[in-house]
């Protein structure tokens, strides 16, 4: 399954779950668009694939390891969801039966990985929409993968150090390509990469490095947010590459953050649980 067809089967599942729990309408009203949330989900546990439940609703089957969902528009609340190894739901032990919560007007995109020693976890980021300067592209990377710290590159130069799972670095450059790659941090041993980056201005670039280093499985996945040019558009910036983002590098995990096992679907789906029961 792609993640255009996983996205699909996600807003069907939600708004399937909705009308049937909450009695509301299976379109959201736009009334209420400033009370929603959105939400991307990242599978990047290698090896194993998954089904995502709500309840005894399947949500999400074969979700794959390396697969990003579109964003979705989800109601604000908590979620509780269950996720099985491919095939071992619903009537079986789930692998993970977790809560989630989603917070109004956030952008986020949750994240099942393993941790820095190999387990399997599941962190939300807040993914930063803010505007970018004229000129300018921002750039997130996001440490999820079964590895040690590491240092990113940008054309054979440093420019974040020490990165730990699961945290994240970001900073504003100039916008166009750059040539990266991640090494183990404080040495020249690349670990992933080099990868060419477009970096369109007034957009987000995230990138994610995942996978496990004693599998050799590692791995990068990019996700792109656009829409935050400002004025004047197209505008040359005065500095050149990814260099000018160690100047402003901030190592920060989303609010969001939840640990667990492969509850890559969990963002998406549901069976919400409202605060104030009716």
């Amino acid at each position: 399954m792609n993640a255009r067809s996983a996205g699909t089967a996600l807003v069907a599942g939600v708004a399937v779950v909705l009308s049937v729990t909450a009695g509301a309408p299976a379109v959201a009203d736009t009334q209420h668009a400033d009370e929603q949330a959105t939400v991307s989900v990242l599978h990047a546990v290698p090896g194993l694939t998954v089904d995502v439940f709500a309840g005894d609703k399947e949500l999400l089957p074969d979700f794959k390891p390396g697969t990003l969902t579109e964003p979705l528009k989800l109601d604000a609340g908590s979620y509780d969801i269950k996720i099985f190894k491919d095939g071992e739901g619903p009537k079986g032990t789930p692998a993970i039966q977790k809560t989630v919560e989603v917070p109004a007007g956030a952008n986020a995109t949750l994240v099942a990985h393993l941790t820095a020693d190999g387990k399997p976890a599941l962190d939300a980021f807040v993914n930063d929409t803010s505007k970018v300067p004229a000129g300018k592209a921002r750039v997130t990377v996001r440490h999820v993968a079964a590895a040690p710290a590491v240092d990113i590159r940008a054309d054979g130069t440093v420019v974040f150090k020490n990165l730990e799972n699961p945290k994240e670095a970001k900073g504003e450059v100039a916008a166009g390509t750059v040539s990266a790659d991640v090494a183990l941090a404080g040495t020249d041993t690349v670990a992933i990469g080099p990868a060419e980056l477009d970096l369109a201005e007034g957009s987000n670039t995230i990138v994610y490095a995942w996978g496990s280093a004693a599998d050799k499985n590692l791995a990068l996945k990019t996700q792109s947010i656009t829409g935050m040019h400002s004025a004047p558009h197209g505008v040359p910036a005065g500095e050149t590459g990814l260099a000018a983002a160690e100047h402003n590098q901030s190592i920060t995990l989303g609010a969001l953050s939840v640990g667990a096992l492969v509850a890559l679907g969990a963002s998406a789906h549901l069976l919400r649980r409202r605060n104030n029961a009716a």
